[in-house]
């Protein structure tokens, strides 16, 4: 299992049967996306600490750079439909 697949593992455990989207071009600098329920009640600085308690020690080794982008459902689905 690669680096990518790592992270976007251990980030699909801590939100199991949502959508978890993890890309790469370079192997450090990951752009995601998380559509989750969990975040529905929380602030984006909240829905961001569950992604990185989800990461571990992941941001100390083969992530350099991280940008998130975390909806719930509801505002995934009014981004589709836009």
């Amino acid at each position: 299992m690669n680096e990518i697949e790592q992270v976007q593992a251990r980030i699909q455990a801590a939100f199991p049967g949502d959508l978890v989207r993890l890309g790469s071009s370079d192997g450090r600098h990951f752009d995601l996306l998380v559509v989750s329920a969990q975040f529905e009640g929380k602030t984006r600085v909240e829905q961001h600490q569950l992604i990185y308690q989800s990461l571990g020690n992941a941001m100390e080794g083969p992530i350099h750079a991280l940008s998130i982008q975390t909806l719930t459902p509801q505002q995934h689905q009014q981004r589709q439909q836009q």
